[in-house]
């Protein structure tokens, strides 16, 4: 760190300002796993293709064709996605003959998606 750092405050001087804030948030801490299965989550999310997938599937159950012309992309670009997002396991497939429907694996995610939207457009 730089004399300029340490004037301008960057850092602390001090390892703990209060130890009893910091025990009770490390007690309320998820796993490392949880963390990083929660970064996974918003790094899916934050490919605007996804986001738009899963906006789409929080309205309807769709099939890849369907989506694919919503979005005017193809079939085979909404099915590489698709794929990142079942692998991620925030959509799911049902399948009814040839066809394969998609939905939102659960409604965590279509809870997300909303409260996403409302800060982004409420700012």
């Amino acid at each position: 760190m730089t004399a300029e750092q340490k004037k301008k405050g960057y850092l602390c001087e001090i390892s703990c300002i209060n130890e009893g804030k910091v025990c009770t948030v490390r007690n309320q801490m998820n796993s490392d796993r949880t963390m990083t299965q929660l970064a996974s989550t918003f790094k899916a999310l934050g490919d605007p293709t996804r986001t738009k997938i899963i906006f789409a599937l929080s309205k309807e159950e769709l099939c890849v064709c369907d989506i694919a012309t919503l979005l005017k992309v193809s079939q085979s670009a909404v099915s590489h996605q698709l794929r990142i997002l079942r692998n991620m396991e925030l959509v799911r497939c049902r399948k009814e003959g040839k066809i394969a429907y998609y939905s939102l694996d659960d409604d965590h995610i279509k809870a997300l998606m909303e409260e996403g939207l409302r800060h982004v457009i409420e700012k």
